[in-house]
């Protein structure tokens, strides 16, 4: 999800009782929150509903009678139909999610064609992955603002107005292919962004693929991709989870900012456009990637992704742990199962793992041979 700020781990109290330094030094603080924080009632999240035809907007109407849609912890959730909702128009214009303009644009025959729509939550990815068995495969939850969205490592993170916020289910059944489906994601987030600039006569951005599951732009981190999977009934159950800087420069910058700087002020790139690009590209990218295999899609990839014969330096420890050697490699592409291929200077071919311990995949890569 998008590189923003990071959730606090900590409670701030922004009025302190006038005994609080009694609290302090009876170390009954942690006593003192865990109260607040339980008196403090649970505010209802708001689910909107809406299908871009008859079959999903009935798929909605039973969602709603039926009361099925759930957030983690038992959080109170209301859900509301698009089209009997009373402030349709509030929803539809300002800097919320057009629900209209998305549906309008959206040409697919699976993949996002049942939309669930949130002005604020707490992760998208939380609504897709706890709901998944209750929603149509390809649906997508969109929301305005995600105040604890899910990352890497179990990173949070906060997301402000104006960033694109979207995750969607799919469905797969080889296991081996699975890990590979977050680059064809990568990359029609990275096709769509370009055919909406085109589409509106402003010029392509080189947003480019960091391995595994990063956006730049001109250096800078302007989204992410997580993938989680769970196994049932010989199915693998996907939610795949997007974030990216639309329309907010800050920590880094975003789309519309590179667009400004380029003289492109009278016309930005909207969300809802956005998104029914992405799925329009993804559903075909996807199909392709089901029939043919990633191998179809890989020379296109390496056009957008950053690494084609970077060089990288990988530490690696002695046999008897005393000793670190540093040896560079430099990387030719994937391997079949998704990691890094590269090449040492003695023309080994190696594979490249993340050691699971590094923020930055590129500073903990563990080398493997490839027989």
């Amino acid at each position: 999800m998008p590189c923003l700020t990071k959730t606090p781990r900590f409670l701030s109290l922004k009025c302190p009782p006038s005994n609080f330094s009694l609290f302090k030094k009876l170390n009954l603080i942690p006593i003192y929150r865990r109260l607040s924080a339980k008196m403090e009632p649970q505010s209802s999240t708001t689910l909107v509903l809406c299908g871009k035809s008859s079959e999903e907007n009935e798929a909605a109407r039973l969602l709603k009678i039926n009361n099925v849609l759930k957030l983690p912890g038992g959080s109170p959730v209301t859900a509301v139909l698009h089209s009997e909702a009373e402030n349709r128009e509030r929803i539809d214009g300002g800097d919320s999610f057009r629900i209209n303009s998305y549906m309008n644009f959206l040409s697919t025959s699976r993949f996002g064609k049942l939309l669930v729509y949130s002005p604020k939550l707490a992760s998208t990815h939380d609504v897709v992955s706890n709901n998944f068995l209750d929603l149509p495969i390809g649906a997508v939850c969109v929301a305005d603002v995600q105040f604890k969205g899910r990352g890497r490592s179990k990173n949070v993170w906060e997301s402000p107005k104006g960033c694109l916020l979207f995750s969607f289910t799919l469905q797969m059944e080889d296991g081996r292919i699975v890990p590979l489906v977050q680059y064809v994601v990568c990359l029609a987030m990275t096709e769509a962004i370009n055919d909406v600039c085109r589409r509106n006569g402003m010029p392509c951005l080189d947003v480019r693929i960091k391995w595994p599951n990063d956006l730049y732009l001109d250096g800078l981190k302007v989204g992410g991709i997580l993938c989680t999977s769970t196994y049932k009934d010989k199915k693998f159950n996907v939610s795949a989870g997007i974030g990216l800087n639309v329309n907010n420069e800050k920590p880094t910058t975003c789309l519309n900012a590179i667009l400004q700087r380029l003289g492109y002020v009278s016309h930005q790139l909207q969300r809802d456009d956005i998104v029914a690009a992405f799925f329009n590209k993804f559903e075909s990218f996807y199909d392709i990637f089901i029939s043919q295999g990633f191998q179809a899609l890989e020379e296109l990839y390496y056009k957008t992704w950053l690494h084609s014969g970077q060089r990288v330096i990988i530490q690696e420890k002695s046999e008897n742990q005393d000793q670190v050697s540093e040896n560079v490699v430099t990387i030719q592409g994937l391997t079949s199962s998704g990691y890094l291929l590269a090449a040492t200077e003695d023309g080994e071919t190696c594979e490249l793992h993340p050691d699971g311990n590094s923020f930055d995949f590129f500073k903990g890569l563990v080398r493997r041979k490839v027989a």
